[in-house]
């Protein structure tokens, strides 16, 4: 049986948390968001399942129709968006170096192996450590704090600078720091970890800047073992007709780094083990329609679904106004 959390916002402006299972969807009385659930449990020392039981379930709700409501939200926040963390790793994929390689590899035509195969190399080599053993470390980038954090159905919104706005379906791990330093793992999300590929063609050392972006997670937050194997679609609405439609695979079987090892050289940083933070970590994709020569425009619709999540994650494409930034001297 497969538990999911989602969180909910009523027509009064009041919070809740939403558990689903296969026997269906309540909501959990005595909480208002699934960080404070997480607390109960790291609390008590129990998990999540547990935790739930004890708060209680109640009434009973229908979440494709909440979320069609617009009444779902991330399944994950923080009261100070500041202590809200998007990180993310890259090239972890089996198959994500190719469509990666093509774009480092259009300003040359050399018959050497770029950087980001050969990250992807060693990670297909190291990337799975047997337990005690340090494997290799991922690509790792910064994608900004809680401010940039969007829901199901919100827009997904690029610079007015930015050359272009791109999709990334992917997982993504979401943590709660305990208050002695450990990281909890409280579940997955499906995610859109949208990016600048334009940017990050033109230079790769320019990935920091194509990654400076929002990101959007989908309703449903996956509690307990992850799913080996994980199969979804991605695709790009436009006009309501499917301009682009592709499968992706996600989950350990189809990646060159195991999760544990991804979680242990990203929390290996005392500065990401600060007690009470909300962590967002983004566990790459290998699939992108910038690779198969997609541009997309304003207004564009992003679609991710994937099994065992029930609800999928929609997203449209917007530009930020354009401003005009000056720095004063005091």
């Amino acid at each position: 049986m497969t538990l999911r959390l989602l969180q909910h916002r009523g027509d009064d402006g009041a919070r809740s948390v939403i558990v689903a299972d296969d026997a269906g969807a309540s909501f959990v009385t005595g909480v208002d968001s699934v960080r404070a659930l997480a607390a109960k449990a790291i609390a008590a020392g129990t998990d999540l399942a547990a935790a739930i039981e004890t708060c209680g379930r109640g009434d009973a709700v229908d979440v494709a129709a909440e979320l069609d409501a617009g009444r779902i939200l991330s399944p994950i926040d923080h009261d100070d968006a500041a202590h809200l963390v998007m990180t993310g790793t890259g090239l972890t994929h089996l198959g994500s170096a190719e469509g990666r390689d093509k774009m480092h590899r259009a300003a040359s035509e050399a018959a050497v192996q770029t950087d980001s195969m050969r990250m992807f190399l060693e990670g297909v080599e190291g990337g799975k450590p047997a337990a005690g053993q340090v494997g290799q470390q991922p690509e790792w980038f910064y994608k900004g704090d809680g401010t940039g954090l969007v829901g199901p159905g919100e827009a997904l919104t690029m610079p007015s600078f930015a050359q272009d706005g791109g999709e990334e379906p992917e997982l993504a791990g979401i943590y709660l720091i305990g208050e002695d330093g450990t990281p909890f793992r409280i579940g997955l999300c499906l995610a859109n970890e949208f990016s600048d590929h334009v940017t990050e063609r033109h230079n790769y050392l320019w990935l920091a800047h194509s990654k400076l972006r929002q990101a959007a997670l989908g309703p449903e937050l996956l509690v307990g073992t992850p799913p080996q194997h994980i199969e979804g679609s991605s695709r790009i609405v436009r006009d309501g007709a499917t301009l682009w439609e592709k499968p992706f695979l996600s989950g350990e079987a189809n990646m060159s780094h195991s999760l544990s090892n991804l979680e242990a050289h990203h929390f290996k940083y005392a500065l990401f083990r600060r007690p009470g933070d909300i962590h967002v970590h983004f566990f790459g994709t290998a699939t992108l329609s910038f690779a198969d020569g997609v541009t997309t425009q304003e207004g564009d619709v992003f679609e991710i679904e994937a099994v065992p999540f029930t609800l999928p994650l929609r997203n449209p494409l917007a530009r930020a106004a354009e401003q005009t930034v000056s720095v004063r001297t005091l």
